[in-house]
């Protein structure tokens, strides 16, 4: 069976692109398409795999200002060339979904979220740039040509698997499309108990508006209580200028020297709503328990008590209220550890497996 896989973009590397990973070990014949692949910026990530990128990787500056070329993405993406495969596996938050396939091609995409900026976070996620008149009118007509070709696009789709039953609901919601719930995979190989724990709460992830660490730095401003800070992005600046000097900022951090200080801290801050969270369960990898905003992917991922604290309102004052009334000698790390291995590597491959053979099955496709 010839497969091909479909990604978004490669210039980060976050938890769709751990999922493509996974895929590519699955199916390491299998080429994979993408808007831009930028090694710069992924270093050594599927290093030796297939890349065929789009034609918006060779106009100007489009590894740098990736996004001033959003307008050409739905073409660039119904350009590759998908002809002679008998699978499409498409990893997508984006536009991957909308590939063109051959009629007897059997297309499955793996969803972890529909658009974001184009629904659930289209009324948050605003360019500065559309506060001038001509240019916010400019993309509010961008966006509306966007969704009106995400929503076509989602016919292409002959599969949906979502990666929560939150998305599932999201998937249901925006594209009106039954989906099947396959947690993603998170390696655990890297992640281990520690036998000290010490006093600092440890957040870790990329600075964006929608993860909230806004709400962290505030609260453990107010408690004085030590916080580590691991990762970057473009809301680290102006999270440093607020912080006081009990918060340490730590940048992106290798693997094990990122496990390492999750594994030592009392719990691990998640102040965000996510789709699923695949750093909520590498701490519980590493025996650590979770203290989460009780919404999105938390709620099937950290159990209460058990696994870790949830919070019902998204403020840093009941964020600040949860830490106080966390109590480390509460939880027991191996429950925990053991708990995250359900989570594993080797569960996503078996059910991923299954599912393409029940879809192959039910389609009665042979080959292209």
């Amino acid at each position: 069976m010839k497969v091909a896989l479909v990604h978004d973009h490669l210039n980060q590397i976050g938890g769709a692109e751990k999922v493509l990973e996974v895929f590519s070990d699955m199916f390491p014949k299998a080429p994979i398409y993408t808007l831009i692949f930028d090694p710069k910026k992924i270093g050594s990530f599927l290093a030796g795999k297939k890349i065929n990128e789009s034609v918006i990787s060779r106009l100007p500056f489009s590894h740098l200002f990736f996004r001033w070329y959003l307008p050409l993405m739905p073409a660039a993406t119904e350009s590759y060339d998908l002809r002679g495969f008998d699978l499409v596996l498409s990893d997508s938050s984006g536009m991957a979904k909308g590939v063109l396939t051959h009629p007897k091609t059997i297309h499955i995409c793996y969803c972890h979220t529909p658009t974001r900026y184009l629904w659930s976070d289209a009324s948050v996620e605003i360019d500065p740039l559309e506060k001038f008149p001509v240019i916010g009118r400019m993309s509010q007509l961008l966006r509306s040509y966007l969704r009106m070709w995400d929503s076509l696009s989602v016919g292409r789709v002959d599969y949906f698997i979502a990666n929560s039953k939150f998305v599932a609901e999201r998937i249901k919601k925006y594209y009106k499309k039954d989906s099947v719930v396959i947690y993603p995979p998170v390696n655990l190989s890297k992640c281990a108990i520690s036998q000290t724990q010490e006093k600092y709460f440890v957040i870790v992830g990329r600075m964006r508006p929608y993860k909230r660490f806004d709400l962290a730095i505030r609260a453990f401003n107010r408690l004085g209580i030590p916080l580590k800070v691991i990762g970057g992005g473009e809301e680290l600046a102006n999270l440093k200028e607020n912080a006081k000097p009990n918060i340490e900022f730590l940048g992106s951090l290798p693997d094990r020297e990122k496990f390492e200080i999750i594994s030592r801290a009392q719990a691990l801050i998640h102040p965000q709503e996510e789709d699923f969270g695949i750093t909520a369960i590498e701490a519980m990898g590493c025996g650590r328990p979770v203290i989460a905003y009780d919404a999105g992917g938390a709620k099937e991922t950290v159990i209460d008590g058990q696994t870790g604290v949830l919070f019902d309102e998204q403020s840093w004052e009941s964020l600040g209220d949860a830490v106080i009334r966390f109590r480390s000698e509460d939880f027991n790390p191996q429950v925990i550890r053991a708990h995250a291995e359900k989570f594993g590597v080797k569960r996503f491959e078996r059910e991923i497996n299954d599912f393409i053979g029940k879809c192959i099955a039910e389609s009665g496709i042979v080959a292209v």
